[in-house]
């Protein structure tokens, strides 16, 4: 019988929060079950000078996880879904999304200012080229700063670089109990959220029978449904984190619906659309609706992006 489970982690404090919370979901199911986290840095925690979009190959804050767990030093791992690429490394899978969290973004602004309200060419930090994006469309006197690092680190940076905001997502701010510094939840017809935003992804050995069926209880119909419609999406794209693209599904009843949207890195132009449809029908309804943004302009709209973001450096 199975009685000592450990969890592979990056180290942040985010991170650490996420793990943390499904170490004491696992105990309490299974009181004589122990668990243990393991930190492990990945290449994306390593390099912190650089642009994610330059350094954005597949796997940034995974790769060294999933190799922890294919050499069996971890049984399982916890992620953020958003950095969860949407093909595996031979015999691993992702058998578990936890409930979503609100995946909206939050603004949160020096003088407690709103989006619409921020002086003219105000300074936001951000490290992501879909807020980018989206924020530039909204407002294309905006002066976007590259900003990376963990969420302390982000918000310590509020101050020393002078920026008038930066925009994270609420989920991070939430779980760290820092929901008061919060000056505006963004809408999402402003700022789509990044494709699984919100929600934590347990990942393990495919042949892992005794593991699977102790994380098992965590997975959230509604959330796994919603998700799995949002990264075909992805797949379709063949996008990471140095294209603006996002995606947002939610479900009504026996309903799905899936806004998308592909944009220009100066914000000058995005393709948006949504479809609706069963849930039975998730994959092939973010599948579709990335076709139909294929077919009204958004590949050359990616192509355009990746010869100005140059070539993606892959890191050993």
């Amino acid at each position: 019988m199975l009685r000592e489970l450990r969890i592979g982690t990056r180290g942040s404090q985010l991170a650490l929060f996420q793990a943390n919370w499904v170490k004491g979901k696992l105990i309490e199911a299974h009181p004589d079950l122990q668990v243990t986290l393991i930190k492990i840095k990945t290449t994306g925690d390593k390099i912190q000078d650089a642009p994610l979009a330059k350094i954005g190959g597949k796997g940034l804050f995974v790769k060294e996880i999933e190799e922890a767990l294919i050499q069996k030093r971890i049984d399982l791992a916890v992620h953020s879904i958003k950095d969860v690429p949407t093909e595996f490394p031979k015999g691993l899978h992702l058998p578990v999304m936890t409930r979503r969290e609100d995946p909206r973004d939050v603004l949160i602004s020096k003088d407690g200012k709103t989006l619409r309200d921020l002086p003219e060419r105000a300074k936001i930090g951000t490290s992501s080229l879909r807020r980018q994006a989206q924020l530039l469309h909204y407002r294309n006197d905006l002066e976007l700063i590259p900003l990376r690092g963990n969420l302390d680190t982000r918000l310590r940076k509020l101050k020393t670089m002078n920026l008038d905001g930066i925009v994270l997502a609420l989920a991070g701010v939430r779980r760290l109990g820092l929901e008061s510094r919060i000056t505006e939840i963004i809408p999402t017809e402003i700022s789509l959220p990044a494709i699984g935003q919100g929600a934590l992804g347990i990942e393990i050995r495919m042949d892992d029978e005794e593991v699977q069926e102790k994380v098992r209880f965590l997975n959230d119909q509604d959330s796994w449904i919603a998700i799995s419609a949002e990264r075909a999406f992805l797949k379709k794209l063949e996008g990471g984190c140095q294209v603006p693209l996002a995606a947002f599904a939610r479900i009504s009843g026996s309903a799905l619906r899936i806004d998308g949207l592909v944009g220009t890195i100066d914000g000058r132009r995005l393709i948006r659309h949504h479809m609706e449809g069963p849930t039975d029908e998730a994959t092939s309804l973010g599948t579709r609706l990335a076709e139909v943004l294929l077919n009204r302009g958004a590949k050359e709209i990616l192509d355009e992006v990746y010869q100005k973001t140059g070539p993606v450096v892959e890191i050993p």
